[in-house]
């Protein structure tokens, strides 16, 4: 019972560090959620009402409009709850006790964030890729230094840079295609893809596109797009890094 209940504890911890970052977020949501003819704004500062936003955390509900019985104008928590301790279960149940475990469960609410945001408003906003690439990285590196750790950084900060690079050329071939967006979040996708290797890191790319490449010919299919439709791919690329990730932690 003993070593039964020390095996559950990691994605026991996991799953409540996920409900609670994942409840948080849809305040987040809602003031990186600008559209492109808005983007020099950076993030919204105000309500739809207009009212001055305050923090970055929390519900996406005005104080100064709850009185008025206005309904929410982000996400709902629940739903980003559930789907930041769905992840974050998986990645504990993938990587087991091992530190760099740690850095997947502190990246993951950013990449629940930045899915939320580009599937709005077909965006991934520079104060969240970039960050996020550095995170990755530095939080890497420290787990490198502690033992027992099943990656490697070298690879890591390698795999961040060849990602990188590939989307851009992706990108200087067809802009309409590969946003620029697209290949500032490939830093951080190849950073924790990298962490486990070239395999994985091959792997969790053919996924993204794998993914992306389904989901348009589903709309396609259904007439819902046509060739000149833009899709946000930037959930299916931290879609299809969970999935390399999940499998190099589990093989590693």
């Amino acid at each position: 019972m003993t070593a039964l209940l020390a095996d559950l504890a990691p994605a026991v911890l996991a799953a409540l560090w996920g409900a609670l970052a994942g409840a948080l977020l849809p305040r987040a949501v809602h003031r990186f959620c600008v559209p492109w003819e808005e983007r020099d704004d950076g993030w919204r500062t105000h309500c739809p009402a207009g009212h001055p936003l305050r923090g970055w955390l929390g519900r996406a509900r005005c104080p100064r409009c709850a009185g008025a019985g206005a309904p929410s104008y982000g996400p709902g928590a629940p739903r980003l709850a559930v789907l930041t301790a769905a992840v974050c279960v998986a990645l504990a149940a993938a990587t087991g006790v091992r530190p760099e475990l740690a850095v997947w469960l502190l990246l993951a609410p950013a990449g629940v964030l930045l899915s939320a945001v580009d599937l709005r408003v077909r965006r991934l906003p520079d104060p969240l890729t970039l960050p996020l690439a550095a995170a990755a990285l530095l939080l890497l590196a420290g787990a490198a230094l502690l033992p027992e750790h099943a990656g490697d950084f070298t690879t890591a900060l390698l795999g961040a840079l060849a990602l990188g690079a590939g989307y851009l050329v992706l990108h200087l071939l067809n802009p309409g295609g590969m946003a620029f967006g697209d290949v500032k979040l490939a830093l951080p996708a190849g950073a924790v893809l990298g962490w486990y290797g070239w395999p994985t890191l091959m792997l969790g790319t053919f996924a993204a596109f794998l993914l992306g490449a389904l989901y348009g010919g589903a709309l396609a299919v259904a007439g819902r797009a046509g060739r000149k439709t833009v899709v946000a791919f930037g959930p299916f690329m931290l879609a299809g890094t969970l999935a390399g990730l999940l499998i190099g932690a589990y093989a590693a």
